[in-house]
């Protein structure tokens, strides 16, 4: 990532609440599929958590790539 989008994000994250539930929930996602990725075996129910959380993080991940391409110039 360049330095220009790393001072945007920053910017974004002080000053646009949307973009940072975004960014925190991203995170959370993140942490909780790491947990998942950390077991040698998933139950049904556990892959299946897994799938929604890849899901819900790629389109937390795709809202944030749109709030930043409305300031990018």
């Amino acid at each position: 990532m360049e330095e220009n989008d790393q001072t945007l994000m920053q910017q974004l994250f002080d000053q646009n609440p949307r973009f940072r539930l975004l960014y925190e929930e991203h995170n959370l996602l993140e942490r909780e599929l790491q947990d998942l990725d950390q077991k040698a075996y998933l139950t049904t129910n556990e892959e299946t958590e897994r799938k929604k959380i890849q899901k819900l993080k790629l389109a937390g991940k795709d809202e944030m790539e749109e709030i930043l391409n409305k300031y990018r110039q």
